[in-house]
């Protein structure tokens, strides 16, 4: 969790714990840990593990993403265009490969289009996350759907995984400008990646 201010996230749990109306001695027995690491905790000397700000957010009555400092850099989605925004820096973050898969008639019944990641990619560093995610995502989703998990309970499992997930930093890369020579040499490049075995078989 290297990407975070702990010496803010400290002043951050110092404020929930009086607010509470807890002392020190009194937040380390709730957390079965001794009183010179929540000092430390709260003077950012030392790093806070996600089990426990998950478990200082459930007693500070927070959340884990409000003691991570962690906040979106997206703006609320008021529209299509900033989804497709959204979508075209995806496609920008380096440790991420996607493909995007289209069925559509007559050669389907039905127009799906979709975006998928491979988990066991080797070229992409985070992928696995991205798949680990979305399958947990859907299970969430599915206890929605069949009533058995109440809205309360989403939004902390959301917290909760923005918050674990905030330490892991990305950046975004602008694809390069190529001259026509090198675009060309690359995409000759490209088709011989894809078909190249095939023909030499034949």
């Amino acid at each position: 969790m290297d990407n975070f201010d702990y010496s803010a996230i400290g002043q951050r749990i110092k404020v929930l714990r009086k607010r509470k109306g807890l002392n020190q001695t009194e937040l380390a027995a709730m957390l079965d840990k001794s009183l010179r690491t929540v000092q430390k905790y709260e003077n950012g000397e030392i790093e806070v593990s996600i089990a426990v700000v998950n478990q200082l957010a459930e007693l500070l009555d927070s959340t884990p993403t409000y003691i991570l400092g962690y906040e979106t850099k997206f703006a609320p989605i008021k529209n299509l265009a900033d989804v497709m925004s959204f979508l075209f820096q995806l496609e920008q973050t380096t440790g991420l490969q996607f493909s995007v898969d289209v069925k559509k008639p007559p050669r389907n019944k039905e127009w799906q289009c979709s975006i998928s990641f491979n988990g066991k990619s080797t070229d992409a560093d985070y992928n696995a996350d991205m798949c680990l995610f979305l399958e947990q995502w859907e299970e969430q989703r599915e206890e929605l759907r069949a009533y058995s998990e109440t809205q309360k309970a989403y939004r902390k499992w959301k917290d909760q995984t923005l918050a674990y997930y905030a330490a892991i930093p990305v950046e975004c890369v602008e694809p390069e400008e190529l001259s026509e020579e090198e675009r060309i040499e690359k995409h000759n490049a490209y088709l011989q990646s894809l078909y190249g075995a095939q023909k030499g078989e034949v």
